[in-house]
């Protein structure tokens, strides 16, 4: 899928290894939720070196590629290991390298998602080549050792005003209050912990909430 035709689906899965597992574990939650209708995974490692999170890389590429090409994976933080991993995109936060920097590694055609996290910073993330940006955190969460500051629905309401391009909101959101989230203004949810729990049939339910 080129970035021209990108459309977020309502649920943006993140695959965190540090609450996912490891190994075989993080395997079987990333198969999980795309047994549930995900098609947008992103993978997230904080803890490990390069190495081994290119090798975890490599294997959910290999698993999930071959559910064929609708299935789209996007690497956290790191250009460089996106393109060894052949992954579909790059998501990056505002201390990471900058979206252009990024843009410059991985070339015109794979994804690139911005996180904000209030009105000044998604302003100047819309005008990067970036192809989706992120709000939040819209609820409290505990994924994050220092999370920034709330903001909200109204946060999500603000930042649908400041750009045309896909917005998805996460932090803190469930299945409980991810529909008044699309109803603010985004078009996805990116959801951690209420995923963790039976993920396929979590996702299934979110699918369910969502249309």
């Amino acid at each position: 899928m080129r970035r021209s035709d990108l459309k977020l689906p309502r649920l943006y899965g993140i695959v965190d290894v540090a609450y996912a597992g490891a190994g075989g574990d993080l395997l079987r939650f990333a198969e999980a939720l795309v047994d549930g209708g995900c098609t947008l995974l992103q993978y997230r490692n904080k803890t490990d070196n390069a190495r081994v999170t290119l090798e975890q890389a490599r294997e959910l590429k290999k698993r999930l590629g071959s559910r064929g090409d609708s299935i789209q994976l996007i690497m956290n933080d790191r250009a460089d290991l996106s393109l060894a991993a052949e992954f579909d995109g790059v998501h990056v936060g505002q201390e990471d390298l900058s979206p252009e920097s990024v843009r410059k590694i991985i070339g015109p055609d794979r994804w690139l998602g911005v996180s904000t996290h209030n009105p000044e910073q998604l302003s100047e993330a819309d005008l990067t080549s970036a192809d989706y940006l992120a709000i939040g955190p819209v609820f409290a969460t505990s994924s994050k050792e220092k999370p920034d500051p709330v903001v909200g629905l109204e946060g999500v309401r603000r930042a649908r005003a400041l750009t045309r391009k896909p917005l998805v909101a996460i932090g803190g959101i469930t299945r409980a209050n991810a529909a008044s989230v699309i109803e603010a203004g985004a078009d996805s949810v990116a959801v951690i912990s209420d995923l963790l729990r039976e993920p396929r049939k979590s996702a299934e339910e979110f699918f369910r909430i969502l249309r």
